[in-house]
């Protein structure tokens, strides 16, 4: 599993990623203290995007290609680049939301003759009645470390601020104490 952009979304799917018993689990992003909270929630690798081809870095380790490619950015740039760290056989899944004007183009050829997919996913595709309870209990034993996603606590008033640090990329779930 290779996971681009760990913010909430994207550890939270390296997290997932580790518990289900996945290997490699190859975390993607720009700034290092992300990476650093990736391998402590599970991360077996990781790769700094503004230092390497991440494509090749993934293709590398994998031998190939991912299995599973997630993407957690919003970029319809980085979704292309999910979409070639796939494996043949292997499955694209977007979980960022780029502008809706943007466009994702890649070979068609590959799709059937690579047999890839590409999936969405909004909201983790989750049934609340159903899911809940299973990452309370994954939580619960210490699979799903979802406290180590915790960066800050602010005030109401305090929440542009907040907003400020997420789009620099310097938080990854705040709480907001009213």
């Amino acid at each position: 599993v290779a996971i681009y952009g760990l913010g909430g979304v994207g550890l939270s799917s390296v997290m997932g990623a580790a518990a289900s018993g996945a290997y490699p689990v190859i975390a993607v992003d720009m700034f290092e203290d992300k990476l650093k909270v990736a391998r402590e929630v599970g991360a077996t690798h990781t790769i700094n995007a503004s230092q390497t081809n991440t494509v090749e870095s993934i293709k590398e380790i994998t031998k190939g290609g991912a299995d599973f490619v997630f993407e957690s950015v919003g970029s319809e740039k980085v979704l292309i680049q999910a979409y070639q760290s796939t494996s043949r056989g292997g499955t694209t899944i977007t979980l960022g939301l780029p502008h809706p004007e943007k466009m994702f183009s890649i070979p068609a050829f590959s799709i059937t003759a690579e047999e890839r997919t590409i999936k969405g996913s909004y909201m983790g595709s989750s049934v609340p009645r159903r899911d809940i309870p299973r990452y309370i209990s994954l939580y619960q034993a210490g699979l799903l470390p979802v406290d180590k996603l915790h960066t800050h606590t602010l005030k109401l008033d305090d929440i542009n601020e907040g907003f400020d640090r997420l789009a620099a990329g310097k938080a990854i779930r705040q709480i907001v104490k009213f």
